[in-house]
């Protein structure tokens, strides 16, 4: 496809099913005929590439893409998108399927409202509830409050950081909406400069949303459009995880730099 109108990045580590099963969802978008679709193996180091190749391979509109080293969540999907030639880029993770005609909505959108930087679409597990995909702007007790036996006490603050007193079937701003599903126009990643990739894992997508608002754009919840996705996630667990658990360690890595990046701003949107 020469000029194809989006790019979808799915980045793999480890979960080539998922990723399969992702990447069908996409060619089955009622504009699949103008999508790209950039399949990465953020260096699994198993059988991911195989499994893909063995799919996707000399698949038109699909391209595989292996990264070197493991550049982590923001590593890998920049070195992905810089092969990008869409207008629009969609960022999906490997557990999430979008609805059919999902990202002809999105894209609808945010053509219609030049203020939005930034759109993420409701995320929703098997049983029907609804990930807390959009939430303000995290204090360093937000984030452990969350991890700890203290979320029990703090139950109000935890409510108002996750955002769970508002209608979550509205469209609405927002502080920051997770990186696992979003639409964004490449140009303005660009202007971006992508995802910071000082965050291996986790934050990154905190951070960029951060940099969305500074310069004057919107961060839109959009829940218009639904995409699946599984329960359990990378980064859930409680304090002991951090001894036991490599992706909880991230976790706080990347929290003690992103709150020292931003230790001068004030927590809260432009």
């Amino acid at each position: 496809m020469e000029h194809p109108l989006v790019s979808a990045v799915v980045l793999n580590f480890r979960t080539p099913q998922a990723a399969v099963k992702c990447v069908q969802a996409m060619l089955a978008q009622t504009i699949a005929d103008r999508l790209e679709i950039l399949l990465v193996d953020n260096h699994s180091q198993d059988d991911s590439i195989g499994v893909l190749r063995v799919r996707f391979g000399g698949h038109p509109q699909v391209k595989i893409i292996e990264v070197p080293t493991n550049r982590g969540y923001g590593g890998g999907n920049n070195f992905a998108i810089r092969r990008a030639r869409g207008e629009f880029l969609f960022i999906i993770n490997p557990d999430n399927e979008l609805q059919p005609d999902g990202l002809e909505r999105l894209i609808a959108a945010l053509r219609e409202d030049p203020t939005i930087g930034i759109l993420a679409p409701r995320l929703v597990y098997d049983d029907g509830s609804l990930r807390d995909s959009h939430r303000a702007f995290p204090t360093l007790p937000d984030v452990l409050i969350k991890r700890t036996f203290l979320q029990h006490l703090f139950r109000r603050r935890l409510d108002r950081y996750l955002q769970r007193d508002r209608d979550a079937s509205q469209v609405q701003e927002t502080d920051w909406v997770h990186g696992a599903c979003f639409l964004i126009r490449r140009s303005f990643f660009g202007e971006l400069g992508g995802f910071d990739e000082r965050f291996f894992l986790f934050f990154e997508d905190t951070d960029l949303c951060r940099r969305i608002w500074a310069r004057g754009k919107r961060v839109v919840y959009f829940p218009l459009v639904s995409a699946r996705d599984i329960k359990v996630r990378l980064s859930e667990g409680g304090v002991w995880t951090l001894f036991t658990k490599r992706t909880a360690r991230a976790h706080v890595v990347s929290a003690l730099k992103y709150f020292w990046k931003w230790k001068s701003a004030r927590l809260t949107r432009t």
